[in-house]
């Protein structure tokens, strides 16, 4: 009995240890499976500086042979599936939308244009603009119905002489970008003076003529943009002057010419030819131009007519056609 007793006792001995080694052997491998997954290392395939002697092949580094250590579990050597189809990059065309907008300039400060009028002698109005922003533009000024286009200088300014049409004159000028200024000024003398006058645009070959008392052209009494004289002709009465307005650097640019009598302070009697003229030239040639043609008589109400024309072929280059009843003569008495 005492023997069969110690029999089964060591039965049990062994089923425990036995089972005290399985549990070991199931924890050992579930940890080192734990570990490789976190190092992405098998934990059966760890490197070493050096070959194990051949005496120690087939032996483990606590005794146990190869039959008893742990394999590695199966699904730790799964590798992630990579996608079968390539991928394809696009590289848009399009503007990125980040895209800044240019900055904007920022404006100048005191580039506000200051305009001013100032009465002259011979019913003149001095015009005086100053627009430091507007170097190298053109300007086009209007008074009445004459209109003339001009450039600012390099150092923004501009001063132009002006007859004057009306006692109360009223002046504008405008800019390219549609801004303008206005000024007015009285010019008392206006009723002493008889004037007429052309306005054109562009390239017309227009010409303003005034055959004083009977003068012939080419003589010294005929009054043209090639002998316009100025303001002091009219100094105590012996003639007229003629103004020419409008820049001849601008191609499309408002030209007017204006001629200046001093009919109530005249010296001598007689008359006064006046006559619009259009010489025949390569710029004009075979074209239809239009004008407008202005008188004022003693400071009265201006009188105004639209002129249509054509031009003969380019055979004619250098004739001179006369438009007839457009201005009328002046009839000048002598003042004492």
């Amino acid at each position: 009995m005492f023997e069969k007793k110690h029999v089964y006792r060591r039965f049990a001995l062994a089923f425990a240890t036995f089972s005290i080694a399985i549990s070991i052997g199931f924890l050992m491998q579930t940890k080192e499976a734990n570990s490789a997954a976190r190092t992405g290392e098998e934990p059966s395939r760890k490197a070493t500086s050096g070959k194990a002697p051949d005496s120690m092949k087939g032996v483990a580094a606590n005794g146990a042979t190869p039959e008893m250590l742990p394999s590695v579990p199966e699904d730790f050597a799964h590798k992630a599936d990579l996608p079968h189809k390539p991928v394809v990059m696009l590289v848009s065309r399009d503007l990125p939308v980040g895209v800044l907008p240019q900055e904007e300039q920022t404006p100048l400060l005191g580039c506000d244009a200051e305009f001013a009028a100032e009465p002259a002698a011979g019913a003149m109005v001095t015009l005086t603009l100053t627009a430091p922003c507007l170097t190298g533009e053109k300007v086009t000024f209007h008074h009445e119905s004459l209109k003339f286009s001009e450039v600012v200088s390099s150092d923004g300014t501009l001063v132009v002489s002006v007859p004057a049409l009306s006692e109360q004159s009223v002046f504008a000028v405008t800019f390219a970008n549609g801004d303008g200024k206005m000024t007015r000024t009285t010019v008392s003398s206006v009723p002493f003076y008889d004037r007429a006058a052309v306005i054109w645009r562009g390239a017309t070959g227009l010409q303003l003529h005034a055959r004083e008392f009977g003068a012939d052209y080419g003589s010294d009494g005929h009054v043209w943009s090639g002998a316009a004289r100025n303001v002091a002709s009219v100094a105590g009465g012996q003639g007229g002057f003629l103004t020419r307005l409008g820049s001849s650097d601008i191609a499309d640019g408002w030209h007017s010419e204006v001629y200046t009598f001093p009919t109530l302070t005249a010296k001598r009697h007689g008359s006064v030819k006046l006559s619009i003229e259009a010489e025949v030239s390569e710029v004009n040639c075979d074209r239809d131009i239009t004008a407008k043609s202005l008188q004022i008589r003693e400071g009265g109400r201006a009188v105004e007519q639209e002129i249509a024309l054509s031009i003969p072929d380019c055979e004619a280059k250098g004739e001179f056609l006369v438009l007839k009843n457009l201005l009328e003569d002046l009839k000048i008495a002598q003042n004492q």
